[in-house]
């Protein structure tokens, strides 16, 4: 499978009649090798040009890449070696007549920049990154398998979540039970930082958990997801700690309405804008427009976030394969804040949530 991508990312190359790419970002390495490492400050660099490619490595790596699947050609070195020497020479072997060098822009540090400047006279930088998302926006049977699993375990989080709700607790106490018990499960890592937030602290979308402590009567929000198999997954829900008030119950019915409309709206050939707008119309038809202020959603697989953008600026249509998160919400201050978000592939059916933990609103008994 990485050849066919590594293939397609040659033909890229020839194209743009470049001398080679440039790939460091741990996602789009592992994407074109199946090696998932994270190389701290030392260089993992894939190498691609038109008819060859090498992957530069810290030679202590060497087992693991060798034990990832990848048995092409190696640079190795070892810390007191100039990496940057070594990438010269084994350049040197290659001819070129192009001084177009394709890199991430995104995720290239200019300090590597610097370095491959060196390389050669009057290198000309091309951004690869959009090149690198087109050929993940459309996920195989593989990817989507993983990602279903993935998703499971983003289910079962919130699942250990609530498990975990007492009078009293912190949120950071209920952070650290679904990381521990996740773990448990033989989940080694996080997709990104996990949230929970109680009552007032949901009310902003991105708000920070602390030390709160959960009462009865508000919502708890949570907000997860885990990488498995280099793959990642999303989820947010919100549920009533102890009866929460009819303001309340009423925002959280109008964002699992938006969230429904959208998803049954998620269809192939669907312009990408329109989606976010038909679940932002739900919202502001019911006097909440100015308590939505994020986009729809965005696109997940080996990043949490990657193509494609679900905002109403999108015009891009949605195709077989790919997958995103659909996840509405309302957020107003000191009354309540509520979010609902379901992990998404498109099929010919439509859209087909990943993730399955129950939508209707949840009433945890409250306990001590």
């Amino acid at each position: 499978m990485e050849e066919l991508r590594l293939k397609k990312l040659q033909e890229h190359i020839k194209k743009e009649s470049a001398w080679f790419a440039f790939i460091t970002s741990k996602e789009n390495v592992f994407y074109l090798t199946g090696l998932l490492a994270n190389p701290h400050e030392r260089l993992i660099a894939l190498f691609v040009l038109e008819n060859d490619y090498y992957l530069v490595i810290p030679k202590m790596e060497q087992e693991v890449v060798r034990d990832a699947g990848y048995s092409d050609e190696l640079v190795t070195y070892s810390d007191h070696e100039n990496v940057w020497d070594l990438i010269k020479s084994r350049l040197e072997k290659s001819t070129h007549a192009s001084s177009k060098v394709l890199i991430e822009q995104r995720t290239v540090s200019y300090e590597r920049v610097l370095e491959l400047d060196k390389l050669s006279d009057s290198l000309e930088f091309i951004d690869c990154e959009p090149v690198m998302m087109s050929q993940r926006l459309i996920k195989t049977e593989v990817e989507l398998e993983t990602l279903q699993r993935a998703a499971a375990f983003a289910d079962v989080g919130v699942e250990f979540g609530i498990n975990a709700l007492k009078t009293g607790v912190t949120e950071l106490e209920v952070i650290a039970e679904i990381e521990y018990q996740l773990k448990k499960q033989g989940i080694r890592e996080m997709s990104f930082q996990t949230t929970v937030l109680f009552g007032d602290h949901a009310a902003s979308p991105h708000g920070k958990p602390g030390d709160r402590a959960l009462q009865e009567g508000e919502f708890v929000l949570f907000d997860l997801g885990v990488v498995l198999d280099g793959y990642c997954s999303d989820i947010t829900r919100t549920v009533a700690y102890g009866e929460v008030n009819d303001q309340a119950k009423a925002i959280y019915e109008v964002v699992l309405d938006a969230q429904n409309a959208a998803l049954h709206a998620a269809k192939p050939g669907i312009i990408i804008g329109d989606l976010d707008l038909t679940a932002r119309t739900v919202i502001s038809e019911a006097g909440f427009g100015d308590y939505f202020p994020h986009r729809l959603g965005h696109g997940l697989g080996i990043d949490v976030h990657e193509a494609p953008s679900m905002s109403q600026e999108n015009k891009d249509t949605l195709q077989l394969g790919m997958t995103f998160t659909i996840e509405p919400g309302i957020y107003v201050p000191n009354v309540a804040g509520v979010r609902i978000e379901d992990d998404v592939v498109v099929t010919e059916d439509g859209g087909v949530p990943l993730t399955i933990f129950p939508k209707t609103l949840l009433t945890i008994p409250p306990t001590s």
